[in-house]
C-alpha cells in the first residue's frame, strides 16, 4: 500500500495524526545562500571574469542588428545576388551570436554550480549548528509555505551565520 492510499484510509476511518513540534521556523535555504557575503564576491568575480566574453556578445549583437537593419533598409535597392549575400552573412553572425551566448551562459552555469558545491557543506553546517543550539524540532523550507509569520522565518539569521563563516 503506497502512502496515499494508507492516508487515504487513515483520514476515511478519521484517524488523525496529533503531531506536536514546539518550535517550529521555516528557511529559504536558496534566498539564504544568494543574500551572504559570499554570493556577493562571487557575483562580483563573475562580473570580472566574464566581462570579456559578455562585452563580445554584445558586439556580435550589434552586428546582427546592424546586419539585419542593412538588410531591411537596402532589400529593395539590392540585386537578388547581393540581398542573398547579404541573409547568408546575417545567418553567419547570428549564428556565431548565438554559439556565443551559449557558451557563456554553460561557463557561468558551470560556475555557479562550483559556487553551491563549495558552499553547500559550510550553508548545511551553519543550519544544523543553528538548529541544534536553537533547538528547533521542525524547520520547514520557506518555499513549502503559503504563509507563515515573520518571526518564525530564521533565513535572516542563517545568512548572518554564514558571513562568519
Amino acid at each position: 500500500m503506497n502512502f496515499k492510499t494508507m492516508l487515504g484510509v487513515i483520514l476515511a476511518l478519521g484517524i488523525s495524526f496529533n503531531a506536536q513540534a514546539e518550535k517550529v521556523a521555516v528557511l529559504g535555504v536558496q534566498q539564504a545562500l544568494l543574500a551572504s557575503k559570499a554570493a556577493e564576491e562571487f557575483r562580483q568575480s563573475l562580473k570580472t571574469e566574464f566581462a570579456k566574453d559578455e562585452q563580445a556578445a554584445l558586439d556580435l549583437e550589434k552586428q546582427v542588428k546592424a546586419t539585419r537593419d542593412k538588410i531591411q533598409k537596402n532589400k529593395d535597392l539590392v540585386s537578388a545576388d547581393e540581398l542573398k549575400r547579404m541573409q547568408v552573412q546575417f545567418q553567419k553572425v547570428y549564428a556565431e551570436y548565438q554559439r556565443s551566448g551559449q557558451a557563456l551562459q554553460q561557463k557561468r552555469m558551470q560556475r555557479e554550480q562550483a559556487f553551491i558545491q563549495q558552499m553547500r557543506p559550510k550553508l548545511d553546517k551553519v543550519i544544523r549548528n543553528l538548529i541544534k543550539s536553537e533547538g528547533y524540532d521542525l524547520v520547514v523550507a520557506k518555499q513549502a509555505t503559503l504563509f507563515v509569520k515573520k518571526e518564525l522565518d530564521i533565513t535572516a539569521r542563517v545568512v548572518e551565520l554564514l558571513n562568519q563563516e
